[in-house]
């Protein structure tokens, strides 16, 4: 180190003043300030990129797929969290991972536009289960929904298209072997088919290989699932995630696992 120090020493003794060209202030500054604006924009560009980290996660034991109710903020909804909370306390160490399906949960049924964000729901739903059962065929998955999002989530076990539904507006029926990804489904409040009457939709009917493991529940004043015309929800659609209807319903799933 102390020799190459001096031979750099004597190489600059040797060049004239007059050539050698001392840094200044804005010389220094110059470059300074383009690094500084390279890691601003750097910095910029991560915190403005989304990303995945789903590849680097392994497939969960468990995983709960479920639409919420109408009016509910983006995710599982209120009813969707007690369930996934309490079913989590059933299953031991295994993994649960959670899904909330996509789709609006719009409360505007009269708007020409709701029967296309319905439909989104369905397949949004419909598509997350097939990729599930391909990607992570280990992977028992529980279906589930509250409300309108439990008519999504009828709607998506169904066998066949409703009858008089064109089938190029809807997904198709899910293969039959994804339901033996499906270990159990879990519906809150689902309208009857009295309640959909009255807004032209056809009744929710469970497909034959999900019947057997599906649980139903509807409080028994609820207008919106117990055969009751069409109208607004009562105060009993409400109670689901307080009156242990989800903790029946996790008892019946941990026991379809």
């Amino acid at each position: 180190m102390t020799q190459g120090s001096g031979v750099g020493m004597n190489v600059v003794g040797s060049i004239p003043n007059n050539l050698v060209r001392r840094p200044t202030a804005a010389s220094i500054a110059r470059p300074s300030a383009r690094l500084l604006g390279a890691v601003v924009i750097t910095a910029a560009a991560l915190l403005s990129t989304p990303i995945s980290f789903a590849s680097a996660e392994p497939c969960p034991d468990v995983e709960v797929v479920f639409a919420r109710g109408t009016g509910e903020p983006a995710g599982v909804g209120g009813v969707g969290q007690a369930f996934v909370d309490s079913l989590r306390s059933q299953v031991g160490t295994r993994s649960v991972g959670v899904y909330g399906v996509n789709y609006a949960a719009s409360g505007d049924f009269g708007s020409s536009d709701f029967p296309r964000t319905f439909v989104e729901g369905i397949r949004d739903e419909s598509n997350h289960v097939q990729s599930m059962a391909s990607n992570c065929p280990n992977t028992k998955m529980v279906l589930g929904g509250y409300s309108q999002g439990a008519a999504v989530t009828g709607f998506a076990t169904a066998a066949a298209v409703p009858q008089g539904v064109p089938s190029s507006l809807v997904p198709a029926p899910m293969p039959p072997g994804v339901a033996d990804h499906v270990a159990a489904v879990a519906l809150f409040g689902k309208p009857s088919a009295q309640w959909l009457q009255a807004y032209g939709a056809p009744p929710i009917v469970i497909g034959p290989l999900y019947a057997a493991k599906t649980i139903d529940l509807c409080i028994p004043d609820d207008t919106i699932c117990n055969g009751a015309p069409g109208g607004s929800p009562n105060i009993a659609h409400a109670l689901y995630a307080v009156n242990g209807m989800v903790g029946q319903a996790a008892a019946f799933t941990a026991s379809h696992l």
